[in-house]
């Protein structure tokens, strides 16, 4: 399998050493709840002949499977239910709707299909449990809420097929809210009236609501409105890299008064400068009209697809953030929203991943880095795993009131 829409430079960095951790170091973090809040890793697990037990390498297109969890000391983690922001209306709404439900499927299925090396999780006492009995936990979350946007009754039905965090908004304005990074501006002011809807119904349910790729008006409201606390799934420090994806110190201060958490993300483009490339872009829109979306070149064609990805990303290189750049991200976090309130998100399978960094097995690396700038081992146990797993834990005490 190969992730074709991944930029050759960020799949072969896996050529890349990461910083090896000390043999302590990796006795240490073979012992902490180790989670990561954003795998995007169903979209992988939904192509034909993918299989999550194999270990796959840099030229596979994958960075998370069973093998490199067990490598890197990865428990498991939450396996995104992501959709593309697609046309708004009846028809829109449908299609979005399908499509998560079909994705939610893939996850689940792909807990069923390896139930010796994972197990479904809906609780976040489920977490400890799982990992002792030898297994990977699976929590389930949706990125870009639209499967819902046409019936919030909808919600229900993902919290029965296993959804425990949900983030209204993608890169694009929705009929929630105004994304980050939406070309056109903002449209709604923040919320709009359905997306006030949608955190209490989250809050009903007691699902975990995530801000993340959510303009600052978004955040201010729903950190306003939600009697539960809320998370960042994958999101960085402004102060750190100003990208309106990130999140300044004012806004940092506020999540953690509220009780909530950001994992910091580990994504290059919101770390450092990428220059546009007109040429490089217009590259890929020739390579496209060619084989068609990335996703969907056919089986018979993905070995020139690759030929032809990797001769554009050779003659049009990125720049590329490091694992230095992270780690600035998560003490600056740190210092400022406390150490009760941060933890890690690779963005792995959904273009994440640093020099340094690359993939699910290089997480020790990054303890290593910690232990170094100051973490005690408490610190380590809040930051992989406890954080989240308490904000979790907590949406679903307050469901109802």
């Amino acid at each position: 399998m190969f992730k074709f829409g991944l930029p050759l430079a960020v799949l072969l960095a896996g050529a890349a050493p990461a910083l090896a951790a000390s043999p302590a170091t990796k006795v240490l973090h073979e012992n902490l709840i180790v989670l990561d809040t954003h795998f995007d890793t169903p979209a992988n697990a939904a192509v034909p002949g993918f299989d999550i037990r194999a270990r796959h390498t840099a030229a596979d297109g994958s960075q998370v499977d069973y093998p490199r969890m067990v490598e890197g000391g990865v428990d498991g983690g939450f396996f995104v239910i992501f959709t593309p922001q697609g046309a708004r209306g009846v028809a829109g709404n449908a299609a979005a709707r399908d499509h998560g439900l079909l994705r939610a499927a893939v996850i689940r299925e792909m807990v069923a299909k390896n139930n010796d090396l994972f197990a479904l999780a809906t609780r976040a006492e489920e977490a400890e449990t799982i990992s002792k009995a030898g297994k990977r936990f699976v929590y389930i979350s949706i990125e870009n809420s639209s499967p819902v946007a046409g019936d919030l009754s909808l919600m229900k039905t993902f919290h029965a097929l296993g959804v425990r965090m949900m983030g209204p908004i993608h890169v694009l304005n929705n009929d929630l809210g105004d994304s980050a990074t939406d070309p056109k501006g903002p449209e709604w002011g923040g919320l709009s009236p359905l997306g006030k809807e949608f955190v209490a119904e989250a809050n009903r349910l007691g699902v975990l609501i995530d801000a993340s790729h959510a303009s600052d008006l978004v955040l201010d409201q729903i950190l306003e409105l939600s009697k539960a606390p809320i998370i960042l799934s994958h999101t960085g420090a402004k102060a750190v890299y100003n990208h309106p994806r990130n999140i300044d110190d004012d806004r940092l201060r506020a999540l953690a008064a509220k009780g909530g958490v950001i994992q910091i993300n580990a994504f290059s483009g919101y770390m450092i400068d990428v220059p546009k490339n007109p040429e490089r872009d217009a590259a890929l829109a020739e390579l496209t009209k060619t084989y068609g979306s990335p996703r969907d070149v056919p089986a018979d064609k993905r070995e020139a697809y690759r030929a032809a990805r990797a001769a554009i990303d050779a003659k049009y290189p990125l720049p590329r953030a490091n694992i230095d750049h992270l780690v600035k991200h998560i003490l600056h976090a740190a210092e400022v929203a406390g150490k009760d309130h941060i933890g890690l998100s690779g963005d792995l399978d959904g273009g994440g991943g640093v020099e340094g960094f690359n993939d699910v097995a290089d997480y020790p690396a990054l303890t290593e880095r910690l232990v170094k700038a100051g973490f005690s081992k408490d610190d380590l146990a809040k930051f992989w795993g406890g954080n989240a797993l308490r904000v979790l834990k907590e949406a679903d005490r307050l469901k109802a009131q």
